[in-house]
């Protein structure tokens, strides 16, 4: 699947929701089945930096593909991260680097997240597109 396709199913998804108590809590809910990261990984190397709660966040090519794996210790910055990995996660480099995030606008995120929040956000996504590049680099 393609991140514009999975994208336009993370917009269908919160377009479900009549308000945004039911959005919180369905991106708590993606924030449990997000892929963990492996401890090991949890080093202050892969904290994202520019985050109120604590973000780790680790990338590993497979197939000239992206896979992305992540933490956090707050449930909604881990509902966050989730909708990130997967929209990016298994993706090859360049689609990351090329992909456009306005689904996070359609669904509203940014506006319903504290400054600090929507901040973190913003990070979330460069530090996902900076693995990209790094990897990106490495294929060329």
């Amino acid at each position: 699947m393609q991140i514009q396709d999975i994208q336009e199913e993370i917009v269908d998804e919160f377009a479900m929701f009549e308000d945004w108590m039911q959005r919180y809590e369905y991106m708590i809910d993606l924030g449990k089945s997000l892929p963990l990261i492996n401890e090991q990984y949890k080093t202050d190397d892969n904290i994202i930096k520019g985050c109120q709660s604590k973000v780790w966040v680790h990338a590993e090519l497979e197939d000239n593909k992206l896979v992305f794996t992540a933490d956090s210790d707050a449930i909604i910055t881990k509902g966050i991260i989730a909708i990130l990995i997967r929209a990016f996660s298994n993706q090859k480099p360049a689609d990351i680097i090329e992909a456009n995030t306005d689904f996070i606008d359609e669904i509203g995120l940014k506006e319903h997240l504290s400054p600090t929040r929507a901040n973190g956000l913003v990070s979330m996504i460069k530090q996902l597109k900076l693995y990209a590049v790094a990897y990106q680099t490495q294929l060329n």
